[in-house]
């Protein structure tokens, strides 16, 4: 199951190279886009973080139940993936303070300025995460992944990374 989820985040990664090659860069963020041009993101609104049961007991999700995660190779709330990273584990960004849904404890919640001027999303002190593996609500295929030079893994409500294995991580909610 481990060589087949490796194999899975080698093709993510070399597909996301191909396309980063092919239009110029990594400027967007998935469906969670920075407006180029007007340095905003398309999405107007807040970003909203809440808790949901998964395979890995209560985690963090965003509002439409995608997983959140945190990346151990960043330094306190400072980013550290960018370039083709963030085209594989785009960041959690919002226009504005973001909001703390139901079990989240709202002074944990916060924000942080990226290098291209948008706010990503912060849980006690972790900047967020999805991962573009997953690909509907429930999915915690990123967990304990190993990829651009640190671990990757899924958020208890209290900020701490829930340090589990890999293995059956595609289960839903």
């Amino acid at each position: 199951m481990k060589l087949k989820r490796m194999l899975l985040l080698v093709a993510v990664s070399l597909g996301t190279a191909l396309v980063t090659a092919a239009c110029g860069g990594t400027g967007t963020y998935g469906s969670y886009a920075p407006n180029a041009s007007a340095g905003t993101p398309a999405a107007p609104g807040a970003a909203t973080i809440s808790v949901a049961t998964s395979s890995r007991g209560q985690i963090l999700v965003d509002g439409s139940g995608r997983t959140v995660y945190l990346f151990q190779a960043d330094k306190g709330a400072t980013s550290s993936c960018y370039d083709a990273c963030v085209g594989v584990w785009p960041a959690v960004v919002t226009a504005g303070a973001p909001v703390a849904g139901s079990g989240v404890n709202a002074s944990l919640l916060g924000t942080t300025k990226r290098s291209d001027g948008t706010l990503e999303v912060v849980y006690n002190g972790h900047p967020l995460y999805f991962f573009s593996g997953d690909k509907k609500s429930g999915d915690v295929t990123g967990q304990a992944l190993s990829s651009f030079g640190a671990a990757w893994y899924v958020v208890s409500p209290s900020g701490a990374k829930i340090d589990t294995d890999s293995s059956g991580s595609s289960g839903g909610y």
